[in-house]
């Protein structure tokens, strides 16, 4: 039959399901053939990106979740999300009140794919590898306030801080803190193409066309040693070139689950179902999406012309003619159900208005209309992406101050060109690295952001982060963290827009499907097991 399984946020960052998948999550078969996932994630490899599979350059949701699946590490998220735990460690903790010096002891008898021990040095190797690197994608700066790492024997890794970190073990959770097996990699240089070594809980082996993968097949790896507990012992990730084709697939029984990302059609056409043999498992949603600004470029560098444009745009309208009931307007770059969130961009600018806007742009000297170009992906956020800045353009156009036009670009050089500093206004999404409101600023304003952003905040970078990451209890931390969003609502370097739900469709005999994907949106191949069709 076809329903809709809901899951729904018990407590902050702990997921539970209150509505079981058809067969129950835990009655899977670890036997069987591979079970068949779909993806519209693309991964290629070009001179831009040569090394699209190294821990220590990708930073993106689609190839995190196959390095999740393949590279191990220290800390790990539990079934149902809640705070790390021990993986490829036995144990971890701080070892201070300061939060300065972490420890870990990994698990006996610990193993690569290839049956090699994994020694306490391998793990200082990997994560040094990446600070050396230091690639421009940015994914080293999670490993930024690690000052040095210390190792005792074959088992114990010490890592002494720059600063106090509080989320250190969330961090270590994440692919770039990932254990490589040094004979494989070199500890200056990325590698390149898309082979994996690693003792995560697959092997991976990519099968590909025109340099991009189009299946990646992961099967079991019978010397991984964790915390995860495997319900298949094949999965197949398949690539498709757009939605309704994954759907087409899925319906014909081509694969099994189809995951990101859907179009706001398809779940509402899966949600209208009363009888089939697909479930749609919808949960809440950690991803938002913003508009970024170059703050030094001519057309937005004046605060003001930021300001109007928080003024203007109505995200209740946006969310309801694009995206309907799968995702709620956000007032802070921090997503709403995260410890420390506030109503950042509301408390300030209300509910929109023309009036204001021109009020701003009068006050501050501002000719209008201003002129721009407000840039967007095709292909990287789903096919939605389009009409959203359709519905931008015509907001701001509407209100006589803008003279916006908009300007789709593939993702693999809309990364490249936004970085160089390209765009003056363009659009981005994130997935969090892990559950923290910290996780949701500091990549883009710390000191060697993602977004190579010009915009500088002092009193953010020296006082309020730091000083935010002292507190082991988050709650805690809540006052620098609004005091930070309240700074972006100020200054708008970045205009949050919306956060997004999450959503999987699978055949009725996969059973797991509500637990294959948590809160960050990361993939959990693990989980999916076949059993009988309700």
């Amino acid at each position: 039959m076809n329903r809709k399984t809901l899951v729904l946020p018990a407590l902050v960052g702990l997921l539970a399901p209150v509505l079981a998948a058809c067969g129950g999550s835990d009655s899977g078969s670890s036997g069987g053939d591979a079970i068949v996932v779909g993806t519209t994630d693309a991964f290629s490899q070009n001179k831009n990106k040569p090394a699209p599979m190294d821990p220590a350059y990708a930073y993106d949701v689609g190839t995190w979740n196959i390095l999740r699946q393949t590279v191990q590490t220290l800390m790990a998220y539990p079934k149902g999300d809640g705070a790390p735990q021990p993986d490829a460690a036995e144990s971890c903790g701080f070892t201070d009140s300061g939060n300065e010096r972490y420890a870990c002891t990994l698990r006996k008898d610990l193993q690569f794919s290839d049956g090699s021990p994994v020694t306490a040095d391998d793990v200082k190797f990997s994560m040094e590898r990446a600070l050396t690197i230091k690639d421009p994608e940015g994914v080293f700066a999670l490993l930024s306030t690690i000052d040095t790492i210390e190792t005792k024997g074959d088992r114990e890794v010490i890592f002494h801080l720059k600063t106090a970190d509080a989320t250190f073990p969330f961090k270590l959770s994440t692919p770039v803190a990932g254990i490589l097996n040094p004979k494989d990699y070199e500890k200056d240089k990325l590698r390149e193409g898309f082979s994996i070594d690693a003792s995560g809980p697959y092997t991976m082996k990519a099968e590909v066309k025109n340099d991009s993968i189009v299946k990646a097949v992961f099967t079991k790896n019978p010397h991984y040693k964790g915390m995860l507990k495997l319900k298949n012992d094949k999965v197949e990730l398949k690539t498709f070139p757009d939605a309704d084709s994954m759907g087409d697939a899925l319906a014909k029984g081509d694969i099994d689950v189809m995951t990101r990302a859907m179009t706001p059609e398809q779940i509402d056409k899966l949600s209208a179902k009363t009888n089939g043999d697909i479930d749609l498992v919808e949960m809440p949603g950690l991803e938002v999406r913003y508009l970024g600004f170059n703050t030094e470029a001519d057309t937005v560098k004046n605060t003001a012309v930021r300001e109007a444009m928080a003024q203007i745009i109505n995200r209740g309208q946006l969310v309801s003619e694009v995206y309907g009931s799968q995702a709620e307007p956000l007032y802070s770059m921090v997503a709403a159900t995260v410890t420390g969130h506030n109503n950042a961009f509301l408390n300030k600018y209300g509910d929109p208005s023309v009036s204001k806007a021109r009020n701003l742009m009068t006050k501050a000297g501002i000719t209008t209309p201003v002129k721009l170009t407000m840039h967007y992906t095709t292909d990287h956020y789903g096919a939605a992406t389009k009409k959203e800045f359709e519905v931008l353009q015509k907001q701001l156009n509407a209100s006589g101050l803008f003279d916006v036009s908009i300007k789709g670009t593939p993702w693999d050089d809309y990364k490249k060109l936004e970085q160089s500093g390209k765009f003056d206004v363009y659009g981005m999404g994130w997935f969090p690295d892990f559950p923290d409101a910290d996780n949701y600023l500091a990549p883009f304003l710390d000191k060697d952001n993602t977004l190579n952003s010009p915009y500088v905040s002092t009193e953010i970078r020296n006082q309020l982060l730091p000083r935010s990451r002292r507190e082991a209890d988050r709650l805690s931390a809540s006052k620098d963290l609004g005091a930070i969003q309240n700074k972006i609502a100020n200054d708008v370097p970045l205009l949050p827009l919306w956060q997004g739900k999450q959503y999987i469709a699978a055949r009725d005999n996969i059973t797991g499907s509500e637990w294959a994907i948590n809160s960050s949106s990361t993939l959990q191949l693990w989980e999916l097991g076949r059993g009988v069709s309700s």
